[in-house]
């Protein structure tokens, strides 16, 4: 959820899918901004609006196909990697959003945890310190 303004085609095209869709998403942005879309909103607020994007930290990106979210995490994924950031994106054929969380026994929600995991360890880990020559 990183633009409130839903102007990507995903955002147009994901209507009924019942889990996260256009409405629902239009719902969450008013809940939390009460007017979106306006010009006064905050990138801290709706991220895609940031027009520089240089320093932030390594970022993954996974979304599926299917998702509301799509072209929005695409573009965000872009605009990051055209500021210098490093990033690691996953586009996942045939899924909605959350599918993670609904069909958690499938081989791509498995992929994706185990994606996210090796990506968190490689981030979030320390390498030991080497002993210093003496």
């Amino acid at each position: 959820m990183l633009d409130d303004r839903n102007t990507t085609d995903s955002s147009r095209e994901i209507t009924d899918i019942d889990i996260w869709d256009r409405a629902t998403n239009l719902l969450a942005w008013q809940a939390i901004l009460g007017h979106p879309g306006t010009e006064d909103v905050t990138p801290y607020a709706a991220p895609a609006r940031a027009s520089d994007l240089a320093g932030l930290p390594p970022t993954f990106v996974g979304v599926g196909e299917l998702d509301v979210f799509r072209d929005e995490n695409l573009d965000y994924a872009s605009r990051l990697r055209a500021h210098g950031v490093d990033v690691q994106l996953h586009l996942y054929p045939g899924e909605y959003h959350a599918f993670d969380l609904f069909a958690p026994q499938s081989h791509l929600a498995e992929s994706f945890r185990h994606t996210l995991h090796d990506y968190l360890v490689r981030h979030f880990t320390k390498a030991p310190a080497t002993p210093a020559a003496s």
